[in-house]
């Protein structure tokens, strides 16, 4: 039994020295926060700067794909009407001629 109120003991005392280390570091972040946020170029700043650029490449690859799509759109009806205009211009017997030969 001894053996395991040691092992308790060091588990505790373990247990109590990380609650302090953790305790500490959340204070020095506490600290550190508004520091980060005030300075110029502060951590906040930089994120912010980061954010923005990649917000910006965004805006721009949106409008570049849609502008691919709008060209893919122009040039997918351009095809439907050369193919609706050569169909228009088919006799009928040519265009009937595949449907009496199946029949």
């Amino acid at each position: 039994m001894n053996r395991e109120s040691a092992g308790d003991s060091a588990l505790d005392q373990a247990a109590k020295r990380l609650d302090r280390a953790v305790a500490q570091l959340e204070q020095r972040l506490a600290a550190r926060a508004p520091q980060a946020g005030e300075e110029p170029g502060g951590l906040f700043d930089q994120d912010r700067a980061q954010l923005a650029d990649q917000l910006d490449r965004a805006r721009a690859r949106e409008r570049a794909l849609e502008e691919a799509g709008a060209e893919a759109s122009a040039a997918l009806g351009r095809a439907i009407a050369e193919i609706q205009a050569t169909l228009a211009q088919a006799p009928q017997d040519e265009v009937s001629a595949p449907e009496s030969e199946e029949a």
